[in-house]
């Protein structure tokens, strides 16, 4: 193979290689990163080397995520091991190279690569470039003879005149055929590398790579914790304060910023015209102001605004170099460049965005990006439980108002029905009773009737009536003593005739020595009439049975039929308003469903319990109980 002259200013490829610039690889690493050489050293040397690199591995178990300690121990030891003077590590990215670590260079060189720009792009005729271009290690044996020397390149000048390199060693790093850095060393004196030293370098660049990709998953690894624990915290926040929406949205956006690499935030509420600001983070004084009176339409002007328009995540990566973006008092509070503005999509329909800045030109990431989607989907949550809860609010006072409205409606209508009511049947007893002059057999019997219905309809009215009262909060118990032996002997007078009308036995059976009740006896024998009364109307054949016993400061009042019983699906509704079992027996038999309603109502607000034990077709059980002593009435529910 022909060779230049060390005049003659080419790359110089090693006397090994056939057609590339590198040793022929005879495999990979076992990481499969990077290339090996089969180069076998001995002795010390091979000793060395492989103390060298158990050092950068125990470094790189021992560096929790940091390259910089690895880097330096790398290039200390590929100097000291080849017999370099420095060395540089470079990073790949961008179609450039950005420093990575430099060890033992010369101070001026060291300073003139710490002031250029931060990623640069490396000459045609430079090793970088070659790098870049082939994927393998380029040898220079003497670099002031090369073409990139002689044609002046400012970096070839800097590296011989400043730096005084002349032997060059670059190798690439790879990561699955990918490029990602690159590892040099310079020799100030014209001596090539040996084979054996080539080859170390590529297994500490091969080390730089492992480190790097460990470095990559760790950091992904704490990122996705972080978001998880972030994503936790808001959650916490929605749960425990999930009404609070200022809170909520303060919570969110903060996060949002932290964890995506923003410096300021803010989130906009849209009404369909206009966006405002709803709340903001670590932004300047008068920014929010700012905002906050500035009213943003969907369109170019803004990220927001193309946010609202396009409906997905859009970034400005150098909003001063946007042609489209105009906003110059944002920019002249705050010197931001990157923005990001997230929309808030309920459906479809945006509800408003999540905006942040960058005060320098650094894109978001698209996992960044897709994190702060995650932030604005669970904005959108909080806002629409906020929005269904007011809602539910308002639809609960509408309906507490037109209760209201109802129940004192009910009061007034129920009032001025009663009174011309009783004044029909006073008129229907005093012709019954021949005040007005004897009346035919036939006469009297549709007064009877006309009694008989006119009572009924003023027991409805009544039960209206209380009901009415109780539920706006006007029906107040009168509490005094009462006998609840009376009780019972009043109930049987009253209802003993209907029960031998349709011959059914009627027992009452009250434990003796009962001792002296404090409440509303009137409202508890209109309970215990209600409840017999219904027992004796539903029952057809058989005994209605009321039994009363005192039990641990509590009197227990039951009343047992033989009818025909009642379902467990229409005993979950016996005692709300306007409800009956569901049946045949029912329909016929007629009535309002206030009854065990009203008198549920007056057990609770005696602080007692009311309840109902039946099987179909083995007779009903209604039974409840009250404290012998009533001290003040509990506000029924």
């Amino acid at each position: 193979m022909k060779r230049r002259s060390k005049a003659g200013g080419k790359l110089v490829r090693p006397r090994h290689a056939k057609a590339a610039v590198t040793p022929k690889p005879r495999g990979r690493t076992r990481a499969g990163i990077g290339r090996n050489i089969a180069a076998t050293p001995s002795g010390d040397e091979a000793f060395a080397q492989l103390s060298a690199t158990s050092e950068v591995l125990k470094i790189i178990g021992a560096s929790q995520g940091r390259l910089e300690p690895v880097f330096q121990a790398l290039l200390e030891r590929a100097a000291r091991l080849c017999e370099a003077k420095f060395g540089i590590l470079w990073l790949y990215e961008d179609g450039g190279f950005r420093l990575g670590a430099m060890h033992n260079a010369p101070r001026a060189f060291a300073e003139a690569v710490a002031q250029r720009e931060p990623v640069f792009r490396p000459g045609p005729l430079t090793p970088l470039a070659s790098v870049i271009a082939t994927k393998q290690v380029v040898h220079v044996p003497d670099y002031a003879a090369s073409e990139a020397y002689k044609q002046r390149y400012v970096s070839a000048v800097r590296m011989v005149e400043q730096a005084g390199a002349r032997t060059l060693l670059n190798v690439p790093m790879l990561r699955d055929e990918e490029l990602i850095g690159d590892l040099s060393i310079y020799r100030q004196e014209v001596r090539p590398f040996t084979e054996r030293q080539i080859a170390l370098v590529q297994n500490f660049a091969a080390q730089a790579v492992i480190a790097i990709e460990n470095t990559r998953l760790l950091n992904e690894l704490r990122e996705s914790l972080q978001q998880q624990t972030a994503t936790a915290e808001v959650l916490k926040t929605i749960s425990r304060t999930a009404f609070d929406l200022q809170r909520v949205l303060e919570t969110l956006l903060e996060n949002a910023v932290l964890l995506s690499g923003a410096k300021h935030g803010m989130i906009f509420r849209y009404d369909g015209e206009y966006c405002r600001a709803a709340a903001d983070y670590n932004n300047p004084p008068g920014l929010l102001e700012l905002w906050q009176r500035t009213l943003i339409r969907a369109g170019r002007q803004t990220a927001t605004g193309r946010a609202l328009l396009e409906r997905r995540p859009v970034q400005i990566t150098d909003v001063q170099a946007d042609p489209d973006y105009a906003f110059p008092e944002a920019l002249k509070l705050q010197s931001f460049r990157t923005v990001l503005a997230v929309p808030l999509l309920r459906e479809g329909v945006p509800l408003g965005t999540i905006a942040m800045w960058k005060t320098e030109v650094a894109p978001f990431t698209d996992r960044q990006i897709e994190l702060v989607t995650t932030f604005a989907d669970q904005a959108v949550i909080a806002i629409e439980n906020v929005r269904l809860f007011d809602e539910i609010q308002d639809k609960s006072r509408q309906l507490e108002v037109a209760s209201q409205h109802k129940s004192q409606f009910l009061a007034n209508m129920s009032h001025e029905l009663r009174t011309p009511l009783n004044a029909i049947l006073g008129y229907t007893e005093l012709m019954a009773d021949g005040v007005y002059g004897q009346l035919p057999e036939k006469t009297l019997g549709v007064l009877k009737r006309l009694e008989s219905n006119g009572k009924h309809l003023l027991g409805l009215i009544n039960d209206v009536l209380d009901l009415s009262k109780i539920e706006a909060g006007q029906l107040v118990l009168e509490l005094s003593d009462y006998s609840l032996e009376d009780i019972a002997q009043t109930v049987r007078s009253t209802l003993e005739p209907l029960a031998v009308d349709k011959k059914l036995g009627f027992k009452v059976q009250v434990a003796s020595k009962l001792p002296a009740g404090h409440g509303d006896g009137r409202r508890l024998t209109q309970v215990l009439i209600n409840l017999v009364g219904n027992a004796i109307k539903f029952t057809d054949t058989g005994e209605v049975v009321i039994k009363a016993e005192a039990i641990d400061g509590s009197f227990h009042l039951s009343v047992r039929d033989t009818g025909p019983g009642i379902s467990a699906t229409d005993q979950a509704k016996l005692f709300q308003e306007f409800q009956q079992a569901d049946n045949a027996i029912t329909r016929k038999k007629g009535g309002t469903g206030l009854g065990l309603a009203i008198s549920k109502r007056i057990i609770e607000m005696h602080g007692g319990k009311i309840w109902v034990e039946s099987q179909v077709g083995q007779g009903s059980t209604f039974a409840f109980t009250v404290p012998v002593h009533v001290s003040q009435q509990v506000q029924a529910t």
